[in-house]
């Protein structure tokens, strides 16, 4: 399944070496959506995986961002015998919207001197 949401960079993780031939980093998104008045935030967790990992070095925290994303899913069985179902939101393109401001060291210089 394909899909695909806007929102805020609120945390990018360092890549994980899972395996010697797999690796995954994980970041998330925060979105807001407004229903009869109401606004919902979610945080929702995306991966992105092998080559994908280097793309989030252009990102920050605080960039507004619009992901496309496979939803995947497995089963495991847990030592109980239990199965249990897990979902997974692969982001294959992340593009940049809008950059949080730059952080400023120096005060604003103002026209209106009081002498």
């Amino acid at each position: 399944m394909k899909a695909e949401g806007k929102g805020i960079i609120i945390f990018i993780d360092n890549t994980n070496q899972v395996t010697d031939t797999f690796r995954k980093r994980e970041f998330a998104v925060e979105t807001s959506e407004e229903n009869n008045g109401k606004v919902y935030t979610q945080s929702i967790n995306f991966q992105v995986t092998q080559d994908k990992c280097d793309v989030l070095d252009q990102f920050s925290i605080g960039d507004e961002v619009n992901v496309s994303f496979n939803i995947g899913g497995r089963p495991w069985v847990n030592k109980q015998g239990v199965t249990k179902y897990f979902n997974s939101l692969n982001a294959w393109k992340i593009d940049k919207l809008s950059s949080k401001p730059a952080p400023t060291n120096a005060p604003e210089e103002t026209e209106d001197l009081p002498f």
